[in-house]
């Protein structure tokens, strides 16, 4: 029984590691004459940052976040007034 168990978790290691291997990249082994492009990021490797909120929006969740720390809501409460806020453009 403890040879099934080892074959059988080698077994394991050698599926998941050639898995593993088959996803990294490899490197060019040739060479290339850099051109004159190459001082710009390529599109395909630079990734999207996050829209940032507007000024107007953080305002607005900012008001709504002091009123109901004013008010003590916590949980699913403080959420409901804050989206309800929100929607009202910072008036409760």
């Amino acid at each position: 029984m403890r040879i099934v168990t080892m074959f059988t978790t080698a077994a394991f290691v050698a599926l998941f590691s050639v898995s593993a291997m088959a996803q990294t990249a490899t490197p060019s082994t040739t060479t290339k004459t850099p051109s004159a492009t190459t001082s710009t990021p390529s599109t395909t490797t630079t990734m999207t940052k996050p829209k940032a909120m507007k000024p107007a929006q953080t305002a607005v969740s900012k008001a709504c976040s002091a009123q109901a720390d004013a008010k003590g809501l916590h949980g699913k409460a403080r959420a409901k007034f804050r989206s309800d806020c929100k929607k009202n453009g910072g008036k409760s």
